[in-house]
């Protein structure tokens, strides 16, 4: 089949899948199918001719290092997951039909980890080395009509470690192939922002850059139209436009809209802009961009303002892998973090800390979330051995703007930040006694020389900061400019250079009161906040010692559990509880809101510990998906949701001290029952967003009662397991879209004969799955298993796991059974539609 023969545009929206709508003149074509791969390094695998039939055949997105075997031996380290990376080259063959001659044709990749090199039939297209940038190229010059073309990608992971959490390895996000007139906008090529918002009235500014790629000059008419969730049309107007062949010309168009319905975190309405060229009383070109309408600002006094409402913005963080699928893009696998997260009561989301997948800030749009978005790690100094430090001098700026033109129309981004921990944050006296000549290599702009190190005048650094800072401004001026910053002396030099519109912390909670003092008239967020360490399902007594591990950011540390109590009595020395931050965001106004580190555990960085343990213990929720008990302490303080949640599990020695715990909300108390004799009333104040009983283990029905006015409203037990009998599955979904692409998580429980969860349970459980799906991951939050994610089987950790199935791109009925040595077995059924 040639390739255009395709109708319509071709989109990853709900699941990263391939669907079509009829939308023409232009055609967006989702290009992840039927490639071929080859983990090797062979030069000629470029060349269209190459004999790649014994290559794996595969759809994207792909990534290569979650296939693969866990080692104390992999370059990555622990840091990176020690999951192996290398070399890998992917192909992919097309025949473009004659009657799309005319065409322009281009090939976008939404991520490529990481040095990678696009060829077409042959022809070097270039490189791009950082390996979470958005990229494209015209491949309109190279084409052959009619005939074989042979896309081929190179990707160079082998220098490890790179990143400092697991980055994956591979195509990781999707490819698109579009198709438009040699008259179009251009790649990310509107802008929309809005002014004078009130509820009766709002105005969007368009920009709009309409690239001429034809050997004539054009007269057309450019038309902005504005349609409504429900696709009616609430304003448009239209202009003529002149553009030169061979070059792009923007134009500005303003639009009045009555009555706005405004975005915010509850009401996340969007509009949609579509764009219009026409040529003769034809349209020759149609795109659509996402918009939301919405007021805000950072004030040093009040915080956040949103729609003029004074706002706390209760915020995580979030690396981008997917946990078992890796950092392979699956957008309902995104939908279903964030719905965990929504659920806790979460509005904001860092994209710590990097340019995140685009189908991440589109679900953003939809379901209401204030997004920090990052651009960068590291600037010009290392933080590993091979990261992108090294490239920063030669590609900042390209890769800078990208970023901004590629994400400024999403309403949820509130904030850009320019850089986390950069260590440009402290003096370094090479760093700043650069000469002239050596600062405008670095800067590539020209500052005067009695500007450069000298006493009370700025920095390399600052200069490095300011030039930035500015850059960012250019391109989009409507948002404010902060950097994640964990040195908070006003010396910092990132805050010297007075660029940063607001101050930003990761840490240092004891420094926080003094903001306004030293950072007059600024406003000031907690980028980074927490770092408390926990293991679902694990408790260490007693409850009120504090474990602070390691002792030191850089000192080995070992424990030979390698687990980290739930108890909220576990720490990193630069960190502090979540109760900590939650009381210091909740009590001072100037304080716009903070982003937990993190709202998900994730790959690599397993602080405290070292090998075997691999992934991150930083999580308000664990690998898997599954939350720890102090999601139910965020529930309780951050949404009005009834919460009453008792722990630890109630499987202990006869006679064993036990604290335990309970977070609720909208009671005046709680009192604990052990089979049936109280053990006392208890209530919180102000500092303690926890209650506790110390009592001993007897086996039996532990229960806790919460009353309002005297009056119960609600109850929680927990029973005494006996031995492991059975196993339970629950989708989260029994029916899922056939394309592909779609997922049911399934969680995997082991009960005893009266459907109690067995909490200590470790049973091997096979899973067997038959008709229209496949396992795509398997998990359980354990952060030490040496299980692999790509399997059909894994134990239970304290008493649950996780099994993921993918629709195979066919409808009708799967069947996935459970089983393991003396239990019962389980059977459900997901249907794809």
């Amino acid at each position: 089949m040639k390739l255009f023969t395709y109708i319509g545009i071709f989109c990853c929206m709900l699941l990263g899948a391939c669907s079509s709508v009829s939308v023409s003149p232009r055609e967006k074509i989702c290009f992840n199918d039927n490639w071929s791969f080859s983990l090797s390094d062979n030069p000629k695998a470029s060349e269209t001719d190459f004999d790649d039939k014994d290559w794996r055949v595969l759809n994207l997105p792909h990534d290569w290092a979650i296939e693969g075997d866990f080692s104390k031996d992999n370059p990555s380290g622990t840091g990176g997951g020690a999951l192996p990376g290398g070399t890998g080259w992917y192909r992919k063959t097309f025949v473009p039909g004659n009657e799309d001659s005319d065409k322009i044709i281009r090939i976008d990749f939404d991520g490529i980890y990481m040095n990678s090199e696009v060829f077409i039939n042959g022809q070097s297209l270039g490189k791009r080395p950082y390996g979470y940038i958005s990229f494209g190229y015209d491949i309109t010059p190279y084409l052959k009509w009619n005939e074989k073309n042979v896309i081929a990608v190179r990707v160079d992971n082998s220098e490890q470690p790179n990143s400092r959490w697991y980055s994956g390895c591979g195509i990781y996000r999707n490819v698109w192939l579009t198709k438009t007139n040699p008259v179009h906008v251009d790649e990310w090529g509107t802008y929309v922002t809005t002014s004078e918002i009130s509820n009766n009235n709002a105005t969007l500014n368009i920009v709009t850059t309409v690239q001429n790629s034809g050997k004539n000059n054009e007269t057309v008419t450019l038309k902005s139209i504005l349609n409504d969730m429900d696709g009616s049309v609430v304003a448009e107007t239209e202009s003529s436009v002149s553009v030169v062949a061979g070059q792009k010309s923007d134009i500005s168009h303003t639009l009045t809209i009555s009555s706005p319905i405004l975005w915010d975190t509850e009401n996340p309405y969007l509009y949609s802009l579509v764009t219009e060229i026409i040529k003769d009383d034809k349209c020759i070109d149609r795109y659509t961009t996402t918009t939301g309408i919405r007021d805000f600002r950072f004030d040093a006094e009040k915080g956040f303002i949103l729609n003029g409402k004074q706002t706390k913005i209760n915020g995580v963080c979030m690396h981008h892998d997917l946990g078992c699928l890796g950092a392979a893009v699956n957008t309902r696998a995104i939908e279903r973090q964030l719905e965990i997260l929504k659920e806790m009561g979460c509005n904001g989301i860092r994209c710590s800390h990097n340019p995140p997948a685009p189908e991440l800030l589109d679900l953003c749009d939809k379901m209401g979330f204030i997004v920090m978005d990052e651009a960068f790690d590291m600037w010009r100094k290392k933080k590993t051995s091979h990261d992108y430090a090294r490239y920063f001098n030669e590609w900042h700026e390209k890769d800078l703007r990208d970023f901004i033109l590629r994400d400024r129309n999403h309403p949820s981004i509130f904030v850009w930040s320019i850089g986390n921990e950069v260590l440009e944050q402290w003096s370094d006296a090479k760093a700043d006694t650069l000469s002239l000549e050596e600062a405008n290599l670095i800067l590539n702009f020209g500052h005067s020389a009695d500007m450069l190190a000298k006493d009370g005048e700025m920095s390399v650094n600052s200069l490095l900061t300011k030039k930035l800072a500015d850059f960012v401004r250019e391109l989009d001026p409507t948002r404010p400019i902060t950097a994640g910053c964990n040195e908070p002396n006003p010396g910092n030099h990132l805050f010297k250079s007075g660029a940063l519109d607001i101050i930003g912390y990761n840490y240092h909670n004891v420094n926080i009161p003094d903001v306004p003092k030293n950072f007059p008239g600024k406003p000031f967020i907690i980028t980074e906040s927490n770092s408390a360490l926990m293991t679902r399902g694990y408790y260490r007594m007693p409850s009120n010692e504090m474990f602070i591990w390691p002792e030191r950011w850089d000192k080995p540390f070992y424990d030979e559990s390698f687990s980290c109590s739930s108890y909220e009595n576990c720490h990193v020395p630069w960190g502090n509880t979540h109760e900590e931050s939650i009381k210091l965001v909740r009590n001072n106004d100037f304080i716009s809101g903070q982003y937990v580190w993190t709202g998900f555990d994730y790959i690599g960085e397993p602080t405290p510990y070292g090998w075997p343990a691999r992934s991150s213990y930083f999580g308000i929720v664990d690998l898997a998906g599954f939350p720890k008990d102090v999601y139910y302490l965020y529930q309780a303080e951050w949404t009005n949701k009834q919460v009453l949640h008792l722990f630890p599990h109630w499987n202990w020695t006869e006679g064993q001290e036990i604290d335990m715990w309970c977070y609720y909300n909208n009671a005046d108390e709680v009192e604990l029952f052990i089979n049936g004799e109280s053990q006392g009333i208890r209530n919180k104040d102000e500092n303690n967003l926890h209650v506790v009983w110390r009592v001993k283990f007897v086996p039996g029905t532990v229960k806790v009662v919460a009353r309002k006015g005297g009056n119960i409203i609600a109850e929680k037990e927990i029973h005494t397991a006996g031995d492991p009998y059975k196993i339970r599955l629950t989708p989260d979904r029994d029916i899922i879209t056939a394309d592909g692409k779609d997922l049911s998580f399934i969680t995997v429980e082991v009960l005893d004969k009266d459907n109690n969860l067995c909490p200590l349970s470790e049973n091997l459980i096979n899973f067997e799955v038959k008709g229209n799906a496949f396992i795509a991951g398997v998990d359980n939050g354990c952060q030490t298993s040496m299980e692999r994610f790509k399997d059909n089987k894994r134990k239970a950790f304290n008493g649950k796991c996780l099994v993921v199935l993918q629709n195979n791109g066919e409808i009708g009925t799967a069947t996935l059974t459970a089983n393991s040595n003396g239990l019962e077995s389980s059977t459900i059924e997901i249907k794809s539609k």
